[in-house]
């Protein structure tokens, strides 16, 4: 792998482990691999289902964190 992508990689663990702590982030990470879990199709359907304004309102909340 490139450092680029070690250092993403570090970055998310980093902020599962702040948001779930150490167990959980384990958790969530071996659900996903197992589960064979489509990320992009899920984020699509999340998408789908809000608003304009709740779509924004997400985004906003996001670049404030």
């Amino acid at each position: 792998m490139i450092n680029g992508t070690l250092e993403l990689i570090e970055r998310g663990f980093k902020c599962l482990v702040e948001g779930l702590g150490d167990i959980e982030a384990e958790q969530f990470i071996a659900t996903i691999n197992r589960e064979n879990f489509d990320y992009t199709q899920w984020r699509r359907k999340y998408f789908d289902k809000m608003s304009d304004d709740e779509y924004l309102s997400d985004i906003v909340n996001s670049l404030n964190r």
